[in-house]
């Protein structure tokens, strides 16, 4: 547990203290930090602070749903300018993301069904990789104009490869290892 809380606080410091922007571009670095956040510092906080997660915990599918909404959300062009120009919704955007992961991955780890956990986060991933693909597959840049910069179509690319890269095989795996759980618990 000592080791998950001591990752998650060193992930967050990853995320945010390096230049990424100017390493990889302004979208690339917004999914790195989108991604690091639900899918690395939020299930390790959950598994670091088992009664913090307890505490937090509300029905997983309920907060699939939320994090679902959150995550297009801010992934709409007019909010994702907000986040982009602003500090403001920089900060606001990036809470919802930690909030809607935290949500999700106590969810799941606390469910009472396991398997619910489990159909939680595999919810979680396949939306994850709907929304990768989609930017992935989009015949321009989405933000471009909204943000008021040059389109940049292969770092809209480069980041929905992030999200299909780091979102979609970490939910799966949570998922899994949870149904991996139920089955042996139910053949031994």
């Amino acid at each position: 547990m000592r080791l998950a809380g001591i990752s998650a606080l060193a992930l967050l410091a990853g995320l945010y203290l390096p230049p990424w922007e100017a390493w990889a571009g302004p979208f690339p670095a917004h999914m790195l930090r989108h991604m690091g956040l639900v899918a690395g510092v939020a299930p390790l906080m959950m598994l670091a602070w088992p009664g913090l997660a307890r505490r937090f915990a509300v029905p997983v599918m309920l907060a699939a749903v939320v994090e679902f909404a959150i995550v297009w959300a801010w992934h709409l062009p007019q909010l994702h300018g907000f986040a982009q120009l602003s500090l403001g919704g920089r900060v606001l955007e990036q809470l919802a993301f930690l909030a809607a992961g935290l949500a999700v991955w106590s969810g799941a780890l606390h469910a009472r069904q396991p398997l619910v956990g489990a159909g939680g986060l595999f919810l979680t991933s396949m939306h994850m990789t709907l929304l990768g693909a989609l930017l992935v597959l989009a015949p321009g840049d989405l933000y471009a104009e909204i943000c008021g910069r040059a389109p940049d179509l292969s770092g809209q690319q480069l980041g929905g490869i992030l999200m299909l890269a780091i979102g979609t095989p970490v939910y799966l795996v949570g998922a899994l290892v949870l149904a991996a759980r139920v089955i042996r618990e139910e053949t031994a």
